[in-house]
């Protein structure tokens, strides 16, 4: 018996106990695992844009500030430093947040942008570590809804796609 044997009786148990096949199971896993971060990132950035609430709550967890203490202060704060890299990858790529479309700017330079700017670059930061601190509600949820996922909305896809394919080679016999 090989060691995947019991991976593979497990998984077909799953699927079996579902209702989907394991392959319907795993594009739904996918998908809701993106649709539950991208939720709460535009979900997270308006209501922190509309509260006024992402330099306050930033400024709290920059490593400037000071040294955090204890492991979820330190976490927090190296999830800000994430979110002000990829703020300012999305920014240069799309020119979103203030930041000009293609430019080569540091993160230093966000500090001297005017304050509505500061404040989206500060928002979408907050938005950004909040997903990442969801992530164990994220997996979990996206757990959960994958087999009705799969049953009403991957699998009418895939027999939609697949139906002219089966119907054709039906007609050449």
């Amino acid at each position: 018996m090989s060691r995947f044997t019991r991976y593979r009786d497990a998984l077909a148990a799953i699927s079996t106990r579902t209702g989907s096949p394991l392959s319907s199971l795993i594009v739904s896993f996918a998908v809701l695992h993106e649709l539950t971060a991208m939720v709460p990132l535009v979900g997270i950035f308006y209501a922190a844009r509309g509260l006024h609430v992402g330099e306050r709550v930033v400024n709290q967890f920059t490593r400037d500030a000071g040294q955090p203490t204890g492991w979820l202060a330190s976490q927090l704060s190296q999830w800000v430093d994430d979110g002000e890299k990829w703020v300012h990858r999305v920014g240069r790529r799309y020119g979103v947040f203030g930041i000009e479309r293609g430019i080569t700017a540091d993160r230093g330079d966000t500090q001297h942008l005017s304050g509505k700017l500061a404040g989206d670059v500060a928002n979408a930061v907050l938005a950004y570590a909040t997903t990442k601190a969801l992530l164990p509600v994220r997996i979990g949820l996206s757990l959960y809804l994958s087999p009705a996922f799969s049953r009403g909305i991957v699998e009418p896809i895939r027999r939609s796609i697949i139906r002219p394919f089966h119907q054709s080679k039906r007609n050449i016999n």
